[in-house]
């Protein structure tokens, strides 16, 4: 049994992709939830160095204690430790384009992954003064969209089944939603992501937890 350690459901984006990684696929799994910006927080970062960061899943196998983190790394553990699951497409040419998609929001669209932090309990409410380089991302994460569509025929980013690369933009297009950023391009998919069982399960109990975060809530 693994168990899954993240921040604050409505706040914490990357542990959203770790628990969809292994929620969407039916891998079973213990949930432990530690507030960001708290003492406790803290003394987790501290119990578990050099894993200082959320999502983290932790597991017992062949006498040894294993712990993993990062959520590329966490995708392509659990792919290869079930199979079966489906994260990754089975054909090649999807498998491709899902790692391609994966990678680039990894690592890409920091203006509006900065400008436009996940906050499930903001709902179309845009920003009063977009920064500079916003439009660049969303222009970039159309493109992004339109080309997995035409390539893998759909409905979704690697093909007919979802895979890792939706779970990757599930808290972008959570962002589109809290800061009224869809447009023509993105609105279908974004509307089809957050509607996912596991996905819309996620926001569920975001939204149903008492804590709110200032620095998130407040922001203009």
């Amino acid at each position: 049994m693994y168990t899954l350690t993240i921040g604050d459901k409505a706040y914490s984006s990357w542990s959203m992709r770790g628990w969809l990684l292994l929620a969407g696929f039916g891998i079973k799994f213990e949930e432990e939830v530690v507030e960001m910006y708290t003492p406790a927080f803290d003394a987790m970062q501290a119990a578990h160095a050099p894993a200082r960061q959320v999502p983290q899943i932790a597991w017992r196998e062949g006498g040894r204690a294993h712990r993993l983190w990062d959520s590329l790394a966490i995708a392509e553990t659990l792919a290869e430790r079930h199979p079966a699951a489906g994260h990754w497409p089975r054909d090649w040419a999807l498998r491709m384009q899902a790692r391609v998609l994966a990678a680039e929001m990894h690592s890409g669209l920091s203006a509006l992954r900065g400008a436009c932090p996940m906050n499930l309990h903001r709902h179309m409410r845009p920003l009063a003064a977009p920064p500079e380089g916003l439009a660049r991302d969303l222009e970039r994460l159309g493109d992004l969209w339109d080309w997995a569509m035409r390539e893998g025929g759909g409905p979704w980013l690697a093909g007919p089944a979802f895979s890792a690369a939706d779970v990757f933009y599930a808290p972008v297009a959570s962002r589109l939603v809290s800061y009224a950023l869809t447009d023509d391009r993105t609105r279908g998919y974004a509307q089809m992501l957050m509607e996912q069982e596991a996905v819309a399960r996620w926001c569920r109990e975001a939204r149903a937890a008492p804590r709110r975060i200032a620095r998130y809530d407040e922001l203009a």
